[in-house]
C-alpha cells in the first residue's frame, strides 16, 4: 500500500484469491479504505464502537439486520452503525470497497475460520 499511487479498487478487489478477505487500498486519518471479494455468507457481528461503510463495486451485497434486510446493487452504499450486528451476504460473486478505523476487528468480537487480522489485509 502506497498512498502516493493511483489504485483502482475494482481491479485489486477482483483479483484477490480469497473471498472475505479483505485488502487495505488506502488510509485516510485514522481510517482505512480496504477492497474485498465476496461470495457466500458471512459471520453474524458488530463492531461495538466503529461504523462501517459498504459501498458494491459490481454485483449485488445483502446486508442483513436483526430488524430489516438491506439490499445493495453496484454504486449504491450503505453504512452500518456501530453496534448493530449484521450479516453481509453475496448469492453470487460481488465486489465492495470498505471504509473503516483502523481499529475495526474483521468480524467483531465473533471469530470464525473468514477472520482476518489487520496484517493479513494490509498483505503481510
Amino acid at each position: 500500500m502506497n498512498s502516493m499511487n493511483v489504485v483502482s479498487p475494482r481491479q485489486v478487489a477482483a483479483g484477490l484469491s480469497e473471498f472475505w478477505s479483505p485488502r487495505v487500498l488506502a488510509e485516510i486519518d485514522d481510517a482505512y479504505v480496504k477492497c474485498a471479494r465476496l461470495h457466500g455468507e458471512f459471520t453474524w457481528h458488530a463492531h461495538d464502537h466503529e461504523d462501517e461503510l459498504f459501498f458494491v463495486l459490481a454485483g449485488t451485497l445483502r446486508i442483513e439486520l436483526a430488524e430489516r434486510t438491506v439490499e445493495l446493487r453496484e454504486g449504491e452504499l450503505f453504512v452500518v452503525p456501530k453496534g448493530v450486528r449484521h450479516k453481509p451476504v453475496a448469492e453470487e460473486e460481488c465486489l465492495v470497497l470498505l471504509v473503516e478505523r483502523k481499529s475495526t476487528q474483521h468480524t467483531g468480537d465473533e471469530v470464525s475460520p473468514l477472520t482476518r487480522s489487520i496484517a493479513e489485509q494490509l498483505g503481510g
